[in-house]
């Protein structure tokens, strides 16, 4: 099996060392480069070719979301999971629209960063509890209706099987839940969600999700 090409990126060598030592312990992924800081990041892809990037939020010049949001706008891009030992909502928000596939606090247990490296290179996001939790006080927030009708007038471009797996996406479930869920094969699953993303102009699951939220569909 393929390792899981995994690039750290934080300003903490401390912080950098203990990761490295982590995911050195899991057979299936190979670290290929380490940075310390977001403007490091576009270059270090281009030469590692890494699947998932582990991003600190807090660095110096350039912070993790802004390199987020630029490492996601290039084609072929490498998933984000987004590492911080801070989750205030805003900065949840920020980094999962910016692109990020999951959003994980340093104080998360070794083995469940590890386990949210592995499904975001499988193509899961990671959404928690607690960031589940935040989507959904975003979703009741200020300027929910409003949020509620644009998001409502976006998926109107789906047909009705599409909307059933962008709410099972909302749902956090992964493709052999929802397959599951709605009686059709997982490769039929993944294809619903290319043509969601296509369609939408997203360009992961979780931006599926945030949509999803907004629209109040999870709770249809």
């Amino acid at each position: 099996m393929t390792a899981i090409r995994l690039l750290l990126v934080d300003d903490d060598p401390l912080v950098r060392a203990g990761l490295s030592l982590m995911m050195g312990g899991a057979g299936d992924i190979e670290i290929v480069g380490e940075g310390a800081d977001g403007d490091e990041v576009e270059a270090l892809v281009d030469r590692t070719h890494p699947d998932v990037v582990l991003m600190d939020i807090r660095m110096p010049a350039v912070d993790g979301l802004t390199a987020t949001e630029r490492l996601r706008a290039r084609a072929d891009a490498p998933q984000v999971v987004v590492l911080t030992t801070f989750h205030a909502d805003e900065q949840v928000l920020h980094a999962l629209r910016a692109g990020a596939a999951g959003f994980v606090l340093k104080d998360t247990l070794p083995a469940e960063i590890v386990d949210a490296v592995r499904r975001v290179a499988a193509g899961d996001p990671v959404l928690s509890p607690a960031v589940t939790r935040q989507l959904m006080r975003h979703a009741a927030g200020a300027q929910a209706d409003t949020r509620q009708a644009r998001a409502r007038d976006r998926l109107a471009a789906l047909n009705d099987r599409e909307r059933e797996v962008a709410v099972a996406v909302g749902r956090g479930l992964a493709n052999a839940d929802i397959a599951t869920g709605l009686f059709m094969s997982v490769a039929t699953v993944k294809t619903h969600v290319s043509r969601i993303l296509a369609k939408l102009g997203l360009n992961n699951r979780v931006q599926i999700a945030l949509l999803a939220y907004d629209a109040g569909l999870p709770e249809d």
